[in-house]
């Protein structure tokens, strides 16, 4: 596995990942070093077909506050070229997080700003605490959210994102939820017990079957119905039903048992 500066990787023995932003001396800020580890980090994830789901995290007080100041004043010298290299290195961390095949939960504490918005859209799922602090900040200093902005639409929808990346306001836990940019939100103390609980939930499902669903949401999108989508849809329920755990997990339903994956 690869070693990392910026980021800690633990895999546990249920065959949970989690992900943790590792720089909290510095408010989990991104820079080169840490965009790059996350591209070795996602690739790493994918050759394990055993995880069940990735936990995405940040250590210490804050999810992330975005852009590291010091690598912004170093990108401020940069060429147009090198720029180029820089926005396409961090449009690959969002399409590959967005991607990844296993289901992805973000936690979110403190602040999340800029990019790390990005990051917690391209997430399945994501909770937070009710006094986490989000922004699109990128106006206030004279940029834009570019590569993330698709993921950050698909997370709350056209007319919110322009409201907040024209006006770089900040808002809540609570208004993230009511965003739909978090399934749900704790006080402090509780997310702890609420990360625990998701994943005692999560661990219920059928890996495959959880796996094959993300590719099926991915698919369907916005449900336009076409032949084409109706010949996937009518595969892809075909192929689970003889897969080994979908056959495992129809035997338990009826025999009234737990299937296999539930007895760890």
């Amino acid at each position: 596995m690869p070693q990392f500066n910026t980021l800690e990787l633990d895999f546990s023995d249920n065959g949970v990942a989690t992900l943790w932003l590792n720089r909290p001396e510095k408010n989990n800020a991104f820079n080169g070093e840490m965009i790059r580890e996350l591209l070795l980090a996602f690739d790493e994830i994918e050759t394990r077909p055993t995880l069940r789901f990735l936990l995405l995290r940040g250590r210490g007080t804050h999810f992330s506050a975005g852009a590291d100041l010091t690598w912004m004043k170093e990108s401020a010298k940069l060429d147009y070229s090198a720029n180029l290299n820089d926005a396409r290195e961090l449009a690959q961390v969002m399409a590959s997080l967005y991607q990844l095949k296993l289901p992805t939960l973000a936690v979110v504490q403190g602040a999340a700003f800029g990019g790390a918005l990005g990051l917690i859209s391209c997430c399945d799922i994501a909770i937070g605490a009710e006094d986490s602090l989000f922004c699109l900040s990128e106006v206030r200093i004279g940029i834009l959210p570019a590569v993330i902005s698709p993921y950050v639409v698909k997370a709350i929808g056209e007319r919110a994102a322009r409201r907040y990346a024209l006006t770089a306001e900040r808002f809540d836990g609570r208004q993230a939820q009511h965003l739909g940019l978090l399934a749900a939100c704790y006080s402090t103390p509780e997310l702890e017990q609420a990360v625990s609980d998701w994943t005692s939930n999560l661990l219920q499902n059928g890996p495959a079957a959880m796996r094959a669903t993300k590719a099926l949401m991915q698919e369907v999108k916005h449900g336009e119905l076409t032949p084409a989508l109706r010949r996937y849809t009518e595969s892809a329920i075909a192929r689970v039903r003889v897969s080994p755990e979908g056959q495992e997990g129809l035997t338990a339903f009826l025999d009234k048992r737990k299937p296999a994956w539930q007895e760890h």
